[in-house]
C-alpha cells in the first residue's frame, strides 16, 4: 500500500507550516530588508571605485537612458519636466554659477529656498560642477540664520524671492562677506539662456564615500543649528534602500511637502524617486487644507508624512464631494504613506480614514549612521520604528545596542567594578547606540562640519570593551522580544517626578487618545521646593476648555496614568505653532524654559490637577508653591 499523502491534502498543510514559521521568525521581512541593504551597499562600493560617487551621473543616466529620458521626473505647481529636460537644466544652472560666480569644485554655496523646482535645479547644479550645497531652513531670520550661513564657511548665499525678507539689513551687515544672490525671475531667465555645459569628470571626482555631499542642518532645539555633513555614501545607502524597501510599482509617483532643505525629503524622498526612475512631485510647504488637494492632483501614490502632520490631516474636516455630497477622503490612489514619528494612537486611524495599505516608518537623522524600518499593513507592528525577524536581528546585534540610561544625568549608567555599559533586557526602554570603527569613527560618523565638540559629544567610548566606539542617538528605545522597536523618549525629555521616571511619549500618547485633545506635547517643569519635575502637557483641544471637558481630561488620565506620571500642569495653545520645528516635530525647550512661573507664562492658560480634576491656575496659587506650602 502506497503511503504518499495526497498533494490537496500535502499541500495545505506545507503552506500553512511555512505561514506558521514566517511568523514565528519574519523571516519574508528579513529577506526584503537583506535584498534592500545588500544590493545598495554593492553598489556603494561600485560607485566609489568608479569615481562616480555624485549623485549628479545618476540623474544624468537617468536622462540619457532611452527607457527613462522622457519619464516625468518632476511635477510642481502645474509645471513636469522630464529627466532629460531635468538634466539640461541642471547643466545651464551649474554653468551659470561656474561662469557668473566663479563657483568652484569643493566650493560650499548656502541655499536658503522653499520648495520649488529651482531649488532641485540649484541643488544639483551645484552638484554638476562639484560644489557642495548647504540646505539653509528658509523659516530661520536674524542671528540664528547668520550662523547657519558662517558655520558653512561659504562666500555665496542663495536666495529665494519668497524669503527675501528673511534676510534682513541685520543679516546683511553680519554677511558683509557673503555675496548673497536673489534669484529673481530675471535672473532665472538668465540662466535658463545659459548655454549648458557638462564639465569633465575629474570635477566632480570624490575618492572616499564618506566625503561631503551637502549640509544639512540640526533643528537647534537646545541651541544653534548645527550643520551635519551628509555624506556621498549616505545619499546612496539612503536612496538605494528606501527605493528597494518600498517596492516602487509601475506608475508610481511620490509626493512629498515636507521641506527639501531636511534629509528626509531630499535624500529619503528626491534620491529615492531617482534611483528608481520614477516620478515625484512636491509641495512649496505643508498645508492641512491643500495636502490631498495636490495629492490628487498629481496622481501620487506614495505620500512622506511626519507624524505630526499625519495628526493635522486627521484633525481637518472630512471632505464633501460639493456635487455629489459624499465623502472624498478615500478618492485617492495612495497605497503607501511612508515617513517617520507616527504615533500609536493615530496610527490606525490615519490608515483607515483615507483608506491607506501600508505605512512604511523608518527612523534614521541626517548624522547618524543607522536606521530602522517597518513596513507595516496590520496591527502587529502598529507603532513601532523599526522591526525585524531573528537573522537580521542576529546580523545587526553586533552593530546595536540598547543600554541603561541615568534620567538624572543623562549619562550611561556604568558597572561600578567594570566601568562598562549595561545592556536592558527586552522590552526595557534604554538608549540606543551603534557601534563605529573604534580606530576612525569618521568612516561610519562624519559628524558636524567644522564643530569638532559637538562631534566627539555623540561618540561614546569605552561601552563593552576597552576602547570600542559607539554612536549615541540620543534616543531611548524599547526593543521586544518579538523584534519591534518602539520609540521612548529623547535623552532629556525623560524626567524623575515622585522618585518615577516618566516617558513623555507615553504620557502623550494617552493624552492623544481624548477625543477632545487635538494634539500634546509633554514635558518636565522645574517648582520651588519640590525635586525633579512636574508633569506639564501643552495641549491644543478641539474645542473650548470648560469645565465639563477638563474634568474628562482628568478622568482619563487618571484612569489611565499611574500617579506619578499624570501631568500636574496642562497648559492650553491654540496652536503649538513655536513649539514645533518646521519639520513639525515637538520642541519642548523653551516650554520647560518657561515652566508654569505667571512672570512667564499667562496664567490664564494653565490648570493644575486638583482634588482630581483640572481647575484654573491662579497666582495664589503659585504663590502657595513658591512659599513651599504646597504638596503635589
Amino acid at each position: 500500500m502506497s503511503s504518499a499523502v495526497p498533494l490537496s491534502v500535502a499541500a495545505p498543510a506545507v503552506i500553512a507550516g511555512l505561514s506558521y514559521l514566517n511568523a514565528k521568525t519574519s523571516f519574508w521581512y528579513d529577506w526584503l530588508l537583506v535584498r534592500s541593504v545588500i544590493p545598495t551597499g554593492l553598489a556603494t562600493q561600485l560607485r566609489e571605485m568608479r569615481g562616480r560617487l555624485n549623485a549628479f551621473y545618476l540623474l544624468e543616466d537617468r536622462a540619457k537612458n532611452s527607457s527613462t529620458s522622457s519619464v516625468t521626473f518632476l511635477k510642481f505647481e502645474g509645471r513636469s519636466y522630464t529627466y532629460a529636460q531635468t538634466y539640461d537644466r541642471v547643466l545651464r544652472y551649474g554653468a551659470w554659477l561656474r561662469k557668473n560666480y566663479g563657483v568652484k569644485p569643493k566650493d560650499i554655496v548656502a541655499m536658503n529656498f522653499e520648495n520649488s523646482d529651482t531649488f532641485i535645479f540649484l541643488w544639483f547644479g551645484l552638484w554638476a560642477i562639484g560644489a557642495k550645497p548647504a540646505f539653509i531652513n528658509f523659516n530661520l531670520t536674524g542671528s540664528v540664520l547668520t550662523h547657519c550661513v558662517k558655520a558653512a564657511t561659504t562666500s555665496l548665499l542663495l536666495v529665494d524671492p519668497n524669503v527675501v525678507d528673511k534676510v534682513s539689513e541685520d543679516v546683511r551687515r553680519d554677511l558683509d562677506s557673503v555675496r548673497i544672490v536673489v534669484l529673481t525671475p530675471e535672473l532665472e531667465r538668465d540662466i535658463l539662456a545659459t548655454e549648458p555645459v557638462r564639465y569633465p569628470d575629474e570635477d566632480r571626482y570624490e575618492d572616499r564615500g564618506q566625503n561631503m555631499a551637502a549640509l544639512i542642518y540640526t533643528s537647534g532645539t537646545t541651541g544653534l543649528p548645527k550643520a551635519a555633513i551628509m555624506s556621498w555614501a549616505k545619499t546612496i545607502l539612503g536612496a538605494g534602500v528606501v527605493s528597494r524597501w518600498l517596492g516602487w510599482r509601475p506608475g508610481d509617483v511620490f509626493y512629498t511637502a515636507m521641506p527639501l532643505y531636511h534629509s528626509s525629503a531630499a535624500v529619503m524622498g528626491v534620491l529615492n524617486t531617482i534611483e528608481c526612475g520614477k516620478t515625484i512631485a512636491i509641495g512649496r510647504k505643508f498645508s492641512a487644507t491643500k495636502f490631498w488637494d495636490e495629492v490628487r492632483e498629481h496622481d501620487a501614490t506614495i505620500i512622506q508624512y511626519v507624524g505630526e502632520m499625519c495628526r493635522y490631516l486627521l484633525g481637518a474636516p472630512p471632505r464633501i464631494d460639493p456635487v455629489t455630497g459624499k465623502n472624498i477622503d478615500k478618492a485617492n490612489k495612495v497605497h503607501t504613506a511612508f515617513g517617520n514619528g507616527l504615533r500609536p494612537d493615530i496610527w490606525a486611524a490615519f490608515k483607515d480614514r483615507f483608506g491607506i495599505d501600508a505605512i512604511g516608518e523608518f527612523y534614521a537623522a541626517t548624522e547618524a549612521p543607522l536606521a530602522m524600518f517597518n513596513l507595516s499593513k496590520n496591527d502587529h507592528a502598529l507603532g513601532a520604528m523599526g522591526r525585524n525577524g531573528w537573522l537580521y536581528d542576529l546580523v545587526m546585534s553586533f552593530r546595536m545596542a540598547v543600554i541603561e540610561v541615568d534620567t538624572e544625568t543623562n549619562e550611561p549608567i556604568r558597572d561600578p567594578k567594570t566601568g562598562r555599559c549595561r545592556k536592558v533586557g527586552a522590552g526595557e526602554p534604554g538608549e540606543l547606540l551603534h557601534r563605529l570603527p573604534a580606530g576612525d569613527t569618521s568612516e561610519r560618523f562624519q559628524g558636524y562640519y567644522n564643530n569638532a565638540k559637538a562631534t566627539s559629544s555623540k561618540i561614546l567610548r569605552d561601552v563593552f570593551s576597552k576602547g570600542d566606539a559607539w554612536f549615541r542617538t540620543g534616543d531611548t528605545v524599547i526593543w521586544d522580544n518579538e523584534g519591534r522597536v518602539f520609540f521612548s523618549d529623547r535623552i532629556g525629555d525623560t524626567f524623575r517626578w515622585k522618585s518615577e521616571n516618566v516617558s513623555t511619549m507615553e504620557v502623550s500618547h494617552v493624552m492623544g487618545l481624548h477625543p477632545a485633545i487635538h494634539e500634546a506635547n509633554v514635558y518636565g517643569v522645574e517648582l520651588p521646593h519640590h525635586d525633579g519635575r512636574a508633569g506639564c502637557a501643552a495641549v491644543v483641544l478641539n474645542g473650548q476648555p470648560d469645565e465639563i471637558t477638563m474634568r474628562s481630561i482628568a478622568g482619563h488620565v487618571t484612569k489611565a496614568l499611574p500617579p506619578y506620571a499624570r501631568p500636574v500642569f496642562l497648559r492650553i495653545l491654540p496652536e503649538m505653532g513655536e513649539a514645533t520645528t518646521a519639520t513639525l516635530k515637538h520642541q519642548k525647550h523653551s516650554l520647560r524654559t518657561e515652566g508654569v512661573d505667571p512672570t512667564k507664562v499667562d496664567p490664564a492658560t494653565v490648570w493644575w490637577l486638583k482634588g482630581g480634576e483640572y481647575v484654573p491656575f491662579t497666582e495664589s496659587d503659585w504663590k502657595v508653591i513658591s512659599d513651599g506650602k504646597a504638596r503635589l
